[in-house]
């Protein structure tokens, strides 16, 4: 048998990405020529140089509160969504902005400011829980929502500390919520067990403290990227190598990583074509490349071409 190369269908730029550098690029290819963005449209290198070179400078927070004005100059909010901070800020230097934020992280995001509006009017005694990455942009722009008044926890073990150091009231009311991209079998079973240990802690059987509403639990995984797990781990278990490729920074690109190799031990991260290796595969190897929601398509196509490339010297 002669080694194949296969690219998962599922694997590349989600609707939020894609849109957000739709957007880019029209503006690039307008009059002005330029564009900011505020932080990297996407955690990819290729593709951030790809952009760059049409004119996207990419700025980060201090860069922007070392601003004194940008009047008619153009900023860009990624898909990952800011805070209500952020848009203040460009607003006072007089940025015209254009804003990428996914739906699926503005649905999200005004679920949070309903949810905090109801604790701090005194209407509900609580607290918000965000299940994602601590320092993450999208969750950054979560915990704005709520003024700070949100705990972020990115695991059980997390979250467990939390309340053993008091920072959780078993015996209030809790709404959590979970970053978009996160594993949604790992949240589940967060979810689960907060359930279990509030149920307890009430001296409730689980049945009535269902009924309590005591734990609201906000079902805010993307279903783009919920249902990416279950047709990625198909994938995964149907090749013989995997080659995963997403930029190491890439969050997303971690968990969907970190997924395929614990179906395929055969799984390697690679950014770029360059970090492909002749002597990762057999000659009969079926091989998969997939990626991650930051992942364009055109570099997935150039690693399996490289794949082939390799293989046929």
């Amino acid at each position: 048998m002669k080694l194949t190369v296969d690219i998962d269908p599922n694997s590349g730029f989600c609707a939020g990405v894609t849109r957000a550098i739709k957007k880019a690029e029209e503006q690039l290819e307008g009059p002005e020529g330029k564009l900011f963005s505020l932080g990297s449209i996407v955690h990819n290198d290729a593709e951030l140089s790809r952009l760059e070179a049409k004119g996207l400078v990419t700025i980060d927070k201090e860069d922007l509160d070392e601003m004194q004005d940008a009047e008619g100059e153009t900023l860009l909010i990624r898909a990952h969504g800011e805070p209500p901070s952020t848009y203040k800020k460009a607003d006072a230097l007089h940025f015209r902005i254009i804003d990428c934020t996914c739906p699926v992280v503005l649905k999200l995001q005004e679920s949070i400011r309903e949810a905090y509006s109801g604790i701090k009017n005194g209407n509900v005694d609580g607290q918000i829980i965000i299940f994602g990455k601590p320092g993450h942009a999208e969750v950054l722009g979560l915990v704005g929502q709520a003024e700070g008044h949100a705990l972020v926890v990115e695991n059980w073990r997390m979250l467990q500390d939390a309340i053993e150091e008091g920072k959780v009231d078993l015996k209030k009311h809790i709404e959590i919520f979970s970053q978009t991209t996160k594993n949604p079998a790992e949240y589940s079973s967060l979810c689960s067990r907060l359930e279990e240990m509030m149920a307890k802690e009430n001296e409730l059987p689980m049945q009535r403290f269902a009924g309590r509403g005591l734990l609201t639990v906000h079902n805010t995984i993307c279903s783009q990227v919920a249902t990416r797990h279950a047709k990625l781990s198909k994938f995964a278990i149907e090749h013989d190598i995997l080659i995963f490729v997403s930029g190491k920074a890439s969050s997303n690109g971690k968990v969907l990583c970190d997924r395929c190799k614990s179906l395929n031990i055969r799984t390697y991260h690679i950014e770029t074509p360059d970090e492909i290796r002749k002597e990762w595969f057999r000659e009969d190897d079926k091989v998969g490349v997939c990626g991650a929601a930051s992942t364009p398509k055109w570099l997935l196509e150039d690693i399996a071409n490289s794949i082939l490339a390799f293989n046929a010297q």
